[in-house]
C-alpha cells in the first residue's frame, strides 16, 4: 500500500505531524510505503521561497500584519479566492506527482496541498481517499474544502464548529494531532532531571518553537536573576543569536540552567519539567498535554496561535504573560498555589489524545482497505 503525504515547511508543526505518521507506519505496518513531499518545494523552489519565506519573514518582522490577514481570510472571500486561483494552477504539478506515485491514500498536514487535492478530486482527476490533519486548536476556513474524505481534528470540542462551516459530520474524526510515539514513554521526573544534571527542584522549560521566536531572552534573564527557587531549561531553536545570548546570561546567574539549540529530545526535557513557557504552536501544545505540563503562554503569533491560546485559557490549561515584566509574578502565583498547578495538570490530561498517531494511522489504513 502506498500513502502520499503532502505538507509544507511553513513552521515546523506541519512537517513534524507528517513525520510522526510516517514513523508510526514504518514501525507498525509491514506493507505500507509512506512518502512525504514538501509540496511547494516539489512544485517550484522559487515559489516555495516566495510563499514560505514571506510567511516566516512576516512572523518575525510584522506578526500583527499576519494576524490581520489571518482574520480577514477567515471571514472574507478575497484572500480565499486568491489562494484558490494560485492552488488551481499549482494543482497541475501535484496531479503529475499523484499519477506517477499512484497512492492508495493522500494525507495533507497543510491547507495548501489540501486545496489542490480538493480541486483535483472535484474534477474527477483523482479518486483516492484524502485525509486532512489539522495541526492547530482552531479550524480556519483555509482548511475546509469539498471532496475531502476525512477531517482529523484535535478533539471533540471542534466538531460543531466544522459542521456549522459546512463539513459533513460523518467525515470528522476527533483523534488529535499526531506526535512521535516517544511521547508515550513515561520517564520518571526525578530520573529525567538527574539525566540532565539538574537538581530535584521546580524546573521551568522555556521554548520558542523551531525558529526561537518571542521575547525568550528577556524572560530567561528575568527568571535567571529572580528570587524564585527554580532551575531553567531553555531552547533557542534554530536561532543562533538567541542561543548565544542565553548562554551569556547563563554564565552570570547562580541558578542551574541548561541552554539547547534545536533538539529532538523534547520528550526528556518535558519529562524533567514542571512548567512550560512557550508560544502556543499546535504541536508544542499537543506534546505538553500528553506530558501533562501546565503551560504559560508567551508571544503567541497573531492568528492561529492566538486561537490556540484562547483554547488553552478557556480550558484551564494555561496562564498567560502579557508582557515580560509579569513573568516573575505569574510564576510566583503558580508556585504558591499547588491546587492551581494540579488543576492545570488535570485539565491537560482531560484534553490530551496520547494515542492520536496510532488512531490516525488506523483511520488512513482502514480507508484504503474499504476503498
Amino acid at each position: 500500500m502506498k500513502i502520499l503525504c503532502l505538507t509544507v515547511s511553513a513552521g515546523s508543526g506541519h512537517i513534524k505531524a507528517a513525520e510522526a505518521i510516517g514513523k508510526y507506519f514504518k514501525e507498525h505496518y509491514e506493507d505500507v510505503e509512506f512518502e512525504m513531499v514538501d509540496t511547494l518545494k516539489y512544485i517550484n523552489p522559487i515559489i516555495d521561497k516566495i510563499i514560505v519565506g514571506g510567511y516566516l519573514k512576516s512572523l518575525k518582522k510584522t506578526p500583527s500584519l499576519y494576524g490581520k490577514l489571518y482574520k480577514y481570510a477567515d471571514s472574507e472571500d478575497t484572500l480565499s479566492n486568491l489562494s484558490s486561483i494560485i492552488n488551481e494552477i499549482l494543482s497541475i504539478k501535484i496531479k503529475g506527482l499523484i499519477e506517477e506515485y499512484k497512492p492508495q491514500a493522500i494525507v495533507c498536514t497543510h491547507p495548501f496541498p489540501l486545496e489542490m487535492v480538493s480541486k483535483l478530486k472535484r474534477k474527477n482527476k483523482i479518486d483516492c481517499p484524502c485525509v486532512a490533519i489539522l495541526t492547530d486548536y482552531a479550524p480556519h476556513s483555509f482548511w475546509l474544502y469539498s471532496h475531502i474524505d476525512a477531517y482529523v481534528i484535535p478533539n471533540e470540542d471542534f466538531i460543531q464548529d466544522l459542521v456549522e462551516k459546512g463539513i459533513e459530520k460523518e467525515t470528522i474524526y476527533p483523534l488529535g494531532i499526531p506526535v512521535c510515539e516517544e511521547f508515550l514513554q513515561r520517564i520518571d521526573k526525578k530520573e529525567a532531571k538527574k539525566e540532565l544534571g539538574l537538581d530535584d527542584k521546580f524546573t521551568v522549560l522555556l521554548m520558542g518553537g523551531g525558529l526561537g521566536i518571542g521575547n525568550i531572552r528577556d524572560i530567561f534573564e528575568k527568571l535567571a536573576f529572580s528570587k524564585l527557587d527554580i532551575q531553567i531549561i531553555a531552547c533557542a531553536g534554530q536561532n543562533v543569536k538567541l542561543r548565544n545570548q542565553l548562554n551569556e546570561i547563563a554564565s552570570r546567574t547562580n541558578k542551574k540552567t541548561i541552554v539547547f539549540d534545536y533538539t529532538d529530545n523534547i520528550n526528556l526535557l518535558m519529562s524533567a519539567s514542571d512548567l512550560l513557557i512557550s508560544k502556543p504552536g499546535g504541536l508544542t501544545i499537543t506534546e505538553a498535554l500528553i506530558k501533562e505540563i501546565p503551560i504559560v503562554i508567551n508571544s503567541a503569533i497573531p492568528g492561529q496561535e492566538e486561537k490556540n491560546a484562547d483554547y488553552l485559557l478557556n480550558n484551564g490549561i494555561a496562564a498567560r504573560i502579557h508582557s515580560d515584566d509579569s513573568v516573575v509574578s505569574i510564576l510566583m502565583q503558580l508556585l504558591n498555589s499547588k491546587v492551581r498547578l494540579q488543576h492545570m495538570r488535570e485539565c491537560c490530561k482531560e484534553k490530551a489524545k496520547p494515542n492520536s498517531t496510532r488512531d490516525i494511522c488506523r483511520l488512513i489504513f482502514n480507508m484504503t482497505e474499504n476503498k
